[in-house]
């Protein structure tokens, strides 16, 4: 018989036993699964380094914000200094002399380089003042700090609608010059009765 004296020990070595072997099947394991697997069907294109969600690029001039560009995804081509965006939203501040400046546009380009902007796809810029524009293409030439598109453009402020090709629109001026013939009209307010 087995003296009760050598039974806890034993019965401590045969519990670490079975924890030790636990341990190492789970760690064996556990190392397996948790390695992160790219998936196949999300590659990015050869000339893409990186692509974020969410990504947010700004203009600090003297220690003030300029403006903020925020894009649901933003790919960066292999130099480093073209980004692909997606879902755009750009905010110019406000200034002592201006209001606000809202752009909104479905896709551009953004060249870190030149501080250029290129917008495309429903391109929709609003001033504080309550002016719209709209085209289908338009450049923020950060160096000049405006806007120019060489596309077709409408601008509407309260009951005023232009409509001319190609434009350039200073940001701190906010005063349009058109490159082409304008067509206005004004809108009438029509009661029913």
């Amino acid at each position: 018989m087995v003296s009760p004296v050598y039974i806890r020990p034993l019965l401590a070595l045969l519990v670490m036993a079975v924890i030790i072997g636990i341990a190492v099947v789970v760690f064996r394991n556990g190392s397996q699964e948790s390695k992160p697997v790219p998936p196949a069907n999300q590659q990015l294109p050869q000339n893409i380094d990186i692509a974020l969600k969410k990504a947010r690029f700004s203009e600090i001039q003297d220690s003030l914000l300029v403006w903020e560009l925020i894009a649901g995804r933003a790919e960066y081509d292999n130099s480093g200094e073209t980004a692909y965006l997606k879902e755009i939203r750009m905010e110019f501040q406000k200034t002592p002399s201006q209001g606000a400046i809202t752009v909104t546009a479905d896709s551009g380009e953004y060249y870190s380089a030149k501080k250029d902007i290129h917008l495309k796809g429903n391109v929709h810029v609003v001033t504080e003042e309550g002016a719209h524009f709209d085209t289908d293409s338009i450049i923020y030439k950060g160096a000049l700090d405006q806007f120019t598109t060489k596309a077709p453009i409408v601008f509407r402020q309260q009951r005023i609608q232009l409509t001319a090709v190609g434009m350039d629109l200073g940001v701190k001026s906010q005063k349009a010059y058109f490159r082409s013939a304008v067509a206005a009209s004004i809108v009438t307010n029509q009661v029913s009765q």
